[in-house]
């Protein structure tokens, strides 16, 4: 039987639809690497960040690990020793390759690898074509979820390798796009959106894929309150810093004062000057920083800060989850439903601008489990509730988050110092 944190959608229904998806995924990884040299694909440029060669190892060795290997008589890896390499957190599997030592190997090679992943998707569409029905109905809730597993790490791959190239003073671009695409308009003026106190239903339920932490659906009581009706801008962040944000202990939380003393934090990631002018490194290159555009890759701490700054304070994971709800069916600027990866303000639907997608929002709420919930047996539930500790939630998915891979309950989780991933800020107020 299927287990229940593991819900089965109506895809699974349809085996030939679950293998065109299987294909599609597979396909749309390679090709964000299409801009990438080999040479790329290698650097491991932080212990957080995994070289690309590794992430496209890792979606290939989850297939082989949890579908083919327990479920293919006489099985036989593709490579004694990739289950070691391309192992990620995955304890009970056995041991791994600590991931800070993932940059330090030259082989496998680039091509190597991707010879792997091709002979792992020929085994894999083989073994969806003729596996039995009793056997299906077991093994196709987990190559939905490898598929939505790849999903996550083709966002990381943009992350990864933003931050990588970001360190190079040639500012490379990830991807190549040559139109203007980022130039705009001026934001309008940021106004606020009310929801009333009152009880509220929170976490998922029904037939669609979700992770087993957007469980169980639970009551939860919600003061009134307001959220505004966009992101903060650059325009508004450099404000912050002119006013002296990065210099004013009253407005960071203890934690965040220390890092910002510690690293000698004075503007958002990849933010530099050139000729004494500020510019923002892009997965498309380095361009002039644009005023109008979402302030990215801010840490929890400078976003509690710059809410402090403007006498607002930070959404709860609960308050955002509402307004999502309340938008349903709001397009968003996700990876592959527009051509800049980087956030814009646009997608304008209902009360709000880029609420789904452009940037994920951080909240105030820390990662933990919901009332009821319990882990899924074995090393599947190794997935998401092991994290359960010393994390904060971000909400509605970024322009590197992968089309149709979000939902309003969808919880993002990262440590409040991380600012790799394309966080921003949306402040909140109470009523």
């Amino acid at each position: 039987m299927t287990h229940p944190a593991l819900k089965m959608s109506e895809v699974l229904e349809d085996r030939q639809l679950l293998q065109d998806m299987f294909v599609e995924t597979r396909d749309q990884t390679l090709q964000l690497c299409a801009d990438l040299e080999p040479e790329d694909m290698v650097i491991q440029a932080m212990p957080d960040a995994s070289p690309t060669r590794w992430h496209l190892a890792h979606t290939t060795w989850f297939f082989e690990e949890f579908i083919l290997a327990p479920n293919v008589t006489g099985f036989e890896p593709y490579h004694d020793r990739y289950q070691f390499l391309f192992n990620s957190y995955y304890e009970s599997v056995g041991e791994k390759w600590e991931r800070p030592q993932r940059g330090l190997l030259s082989r496998p090679t680039v091509r190597e690898i991707i010879a792997y992943r091709r002979a792992t998707e020929e085994r894999v569409i083989e073994f969806m074509e003729n596996v039995s029905e009793d056997v299906w109905h077991l093994v196709a809730p987990i190559i939905e979820l490898g598929l939505h597993h790849e999903k996550q790490h083709q966002e990381l791959i943009c992350t990864d390798i933003k931050y990588t190239l970001g360190l190079n003073p040639l500012y490379p671009a990830a991807i190549k796009n040559d139109d203007p695409w980022y130039e705009g308009p001026s934001p309008k003026e940021m106004s606020w959106v009310s929801f009333d106190e009152g009880v509220y239903e929170i976490g998922a339920t029904g037939d669609e894929f979700i992770f087993d932490n957007e469980l169980p659906q639970h009551k939860q009581y919600l003061n009134g309150f307001a959220l505004a009706s966009r992101p903060v801008t650059n325009g508004e962040y450099l404000e912050f810093m002119k006013d002296g944000g990065y210099s004013n202990p009253g407005l960071w939380l203890s934690e965040g004062w220390a890092i910002v003393n510690e690293h000698k934090w004075f503007a958002p990631l990849h933010w530099n000057k050139v000729d004494g002018e500020w510019h923002e490194y892009t997965m498309h290159g380095i361009i002039p920083l644009q005023s109008h555009l979402p302030v990215c890759h801010l840490s929890a701490h400078e976003a509690f800060a710059v809410a402090a700054w403007a006498g607002a304070r930070l959404p709860t994971e609960a308050e955002l989850e509402l307004a999502l709800v309340s938008q349903d069916g709001q397009a968003g600027q996700f990876l592959y439903s527009s051509k800049p990866v980087h956030p814009m303000l646009e997608n304008k639907s209902g009360d709000f601008d880029a609420l789904a997608g452009g940037v994920w929002e951080w909240t105030q709420s820390n990662y933990g489990a919901y009332p009821g919930y319990s882990a899924p047996e074995g090393a599947v539930g190794e997935y998401n509730g092991k994290f359960m500790c010393s994390q904060l939630v971000l909400k509605g998915g970024s322009c590197a988050t992968p089309e149709g891979h979000t939902r309003p309950t969808y919880r993002n989780f990262f440590p409040p110092k991380d600012r790799w991933q394309f966080s921003g800020v949306r402040f909140a107020r109470d009523l």
